[in-house]
């Protein structure tokens, strides 16, 4: 019998190309690939087994590939920041990073055949980017001032680098875990302002406590894209804040990898993600599998939570929990900067710190253990003219995806647009609060749009007889206590008027006020 005849008919491309050769089986042939040039690599592989290594063609950028890494928690030395600027000033003259919406990095200007060289240069610094893309479970993210924060509940660090090990078995790649239906997001938030945006996530733990025992909560089933937009619900499950977690979210994992044949989610992959196995089965029926395949019953949840407050963006300085120390975070201007910057900021957390710093959901960092006699000599630093730590309300909070310039999915060009948006409507309008502008260039998200105070998603649209750049406008979102996701407000506004919503939405919605 060919292997063709056994792949079910009713298989996605994308699972029957899954079924025919796994994506980590590209692990062996990555040096084979890199001598023969990405030209002649199979198209398949070049263009989807790549990234079960974290590495993405960009038809945009044909010859320059994206490196996705994976940093749980978003936790980095100057040591391994210094490696990734050397990386991109040394294999690309125009090479950048971008910070994610999942406290990760991307390193863009890649050429293939350097790829062998540069994973194993990761690896020599604790870094990969091992099961990074396509049908894994993405970045690991917990709160940005974990084991720093003086109100933190949980140092969430140590239980996300275990799930990690698990999902990618000590990075030598975890073949149980990497042919899922769908991509899968875990997050543990171990604060009160639900850094991790919870409601956005497969899977997240929050803070609760049972008995005086304090433990998570947990939620499922949230995602975004553009078939559909689902917030997360409560799995009525409770674990202590231990190993458990690990062990669950592994039969979580198990559940709907081993299940997503026979529940039809290997067929569409609008209709892969987790939520649709949960919508198929009901609750009870999944939460009884997953308690099978963990070998034990779960606690019901605790009735509240610990989120009580609202979401921090961490910029400024502010006290650690550690005496005499302070933790202070930078803004980047669209979570984007080049080798030099990355050298600098490698240099600055050695110098004034311990050499430590963190990524955040809104694509910042934060330089941690700075002594308070080192803050003032630090805050003078010219880099923070360009990284500042209190930049204003709209700058300060705008997000973005990569855009048109490197993603072929994009309809529009965001970053650049979106900085200068931002910027020109803070020079006009004087707001008393910050207002997250989060922009997408496709409906598949990335930038998370539903979950800005205002969101923008690019489309296209017919303006005096000609197809125009435009976006869907998105209001209502809220990220911290009473997450919730935004609706869509107005449809297809052409660029050129798009200035001009921005400033009503923000006067009549926000109290917005005329310079």
């Amino acid at each position: 019998m060919t292997t063709e005849q056994l792949i079910p008919a009713k298989l996605n491309k994308i699972e029957k190309a899954k079924a025919e050769k796994p994506g980590l089986a590209v692990k062996a042939e990555l040096a084979h690939f890199a001598e023969i040039g990405w030209e002649a690599v199979d198209k398949t592989d070049l263009e989807m087994r790549l990234k079960w290594l974290g590495i993405f063609f960009r038809p945009v950028t044909p010859g320059k590939f994206m490196l996705r890494l994976r940093i749980p928690n978003g936790c980095l030395n100057s040591q391994q920041l210094r490696v990734l600027a050397e990386i991109i000033q040394r294999y690309d003259e125009d090479g950048s990073a971008d910070i994610t919406t999942r406290q990760n990095l991307q390193l863009r200007g890649i050429r293939l055949e350097d790829t062998p060289t540069i994973l194993q240069t990761l690896e020599q610094v604790g870094l990969t980017s091992l099961q990074s893309g396509m049908d894994n479970v993405r970045n690991l993210t917990g709160s940005p001032v974990a084991g720093i924060d003086p109100d933190e509940l949980i140092d969430t660090r140590e239980l996300l680098q275990k799930i990690q090990d698990m999902i990618t078995a000590h990075n030598q790649g975890n073949e149980e875990l990497s042919n899922l239906p769908r991509k899968f997001n875990i997050a543990i938030e171990g604060a009160r302002d639900n850094s991790i945006h919870a409601e956005i996530n497969d899977l997240a733990f929050i803070p609760a406590f049972k008995n005086d025992i304090l433990g998570f909560n947990v939620l499922i089933g949230g995602y975004l894209s553009a078939q559909r937009c689902a917030e997360s619900v409560a799995m009525d499950v409770w674990v202590p804040a231990d190993d458990t977690v690990v062990a669950l979210s592994h039969a979580i994992l198990k559940v709907y990898s081993d299940n997503g044949l026979a529940a039809g989610l290997r067929e569409s992959r609008a209709k892969a993600r987790l939520m649709w196995l949960v919508d198929t089965w009901g609750m009870e029926k999944f939460r009884a599998a997953v308690e099978t395949c963990l070998g034990q019953s779960l606690e019901r949840a605790a009735p509240t939570d610990e989120i009580t407050e609202d979401k921090k963006d961490h910029l400024g300085v502010h006290a650690q929990k550690q005496a005499g120390l302070n933790y202070v975070g930078l803004h980047v201007p669209m979570g984007r900067f080049d080798a030099e910057q990355m050298f600098e900021l490698a240099r600055l957390a050695a110098v004034y710190g311990n050499g430590e710093l963190r990524l955040t959901v809104e694509q910042n960092v934060i330089l941690t253990h700075i002594p308070t006699e080192n803050l003032e000599p630090l805050l003078a630093e010219p880099l923070l003219q360009t990284f500042q730590i209190a930049p204003s309300p709209l700058s300060r909070s705008v997000i973005s995806c990569t855009g048109a310039r490197y993603c072929n999915f994009a309809l529009i060009e965001t970053k650049q647009r979106a900085w200068q948006l931002a910027q020109e409507l803070d020079a006009e309008l004087a707001l008393s609060q910050r207002v997250r502008i989060h922009w997408t260039g496709c409906p598949n998200s990335c930038g998370q749009p539903q979950a800005g105070d205002i969101g923008l998603i690019g489309s296209k649209t017919r303006q005096d007889g000609q197809t125009v750049e435009a976006a869907n406008i998105y209001t209502g979102g809220k990220v911290g206590k009473g997450a919730c996701l935004g609706s869509l407000q107005e449809k297809n506004v052409p660029m050129t008027d798009l200035k001009d919503h921005l400033r009503q939405i923000l006067i009549d919605q926000f109290g917005a006020v005329p310079k």
